[in-house]
């Protein structure tokens, strides 16, 4: 059972609309191309026979006009021959063929109508399959982004993820640990800067200073 039933369906169908209602938007957009690419072949198919048909009919009209000519000269033949019942006979000869020939035109210029309203119908036709396969390419796009998107959320917050974190923190408290290990060896035990040695160098000397001047002030009291 297919989504739509003539070419006007299709045509006047609203392609957003069927895709909102549907359960599966994706498989409702495949049908939905599928039974417009069929029905376009179809009345591409229904043009051709129209198209063959006018042509057939064209052919038949001019031998239609070919014949009427011979029956024309065929009356005048019988004129000339004092035949006046023949001229006559001829006459009507060339009057059939010449009604068939008019409702032959008759049949092509229906037939006119019918190649033009099937263009017009293929040009719709055409317009309604550009719009539905775009549709689609959007869904397919929309589609494989939420499919990358779960596969990216699945990938962080799976265990796989999460215990590569755990071991990350582990080997980062280890190294902490290491680090913090060697600082505390060093502790009390830092080289002296040479800020530090030049003003313990200075601090001796001020304690020598101190010391030569308690010495003298002490041997001049004994003096």
């Amino acid at each position: 059972m297919g989504i739509f039933s003539r070419t006007r369906d299709i045509i006047a169908a609203n392609v957003t609309d069927l895709l909102d209602r549907a359960e599966d938007p994706a498989k409702m957009i495949r049908m939905i191309i599928l039974e417009m690419e069929e029905t376009l072949v179809e009345v591409r198919a229904s043009a051709a026979r129209t198209i063959a048909d006018q042509k057939e009919m064209r052919r038949h009209i001019a031998k239609l006009e070919s014949l009427q000519d011979s029956w024309k000269e065929k009356a005048e033949l019988a004129l000339s021959k004092d035949r006046e019942d023949l001229a006559k006979a001829a006459l009507v000869e060339r009057q059939k063929a010449a009604d068939m020939a008019a409702q032959l035109k008759g049949q092509i210029a229906v037939l006119d109508d019918a190649l033009a309203a099937s263009e017009e119908d293929i040009a719709k036709l055409q317009g309604k399959l550009r719009e539905a396969r775009a549709r689609q390419n959007s869904l397919v796009t929309r589609m494989e982004s939420a499919q990358t998107r779960l596969r990216a959320r699945e990938m962080y917050n799976g265990e796989r993820v999460q215990d590569a974190f755990s071991r990350f923190e582990m080997l980062e408290r280890r190294v902490d640990m290491a680090e913090g290990h060697a600082d505390a060896m060093g502790l009390g035990n830092q080289p002296k800067t040479l800020e530090q040695e030049i003003a313990d160098l200075q601090s001796s000397d001020k304690v020598e200073a101190e010391l030569a001047a308690l010495k003298a002030a002490q041997h001049n009291k004994e003096g």
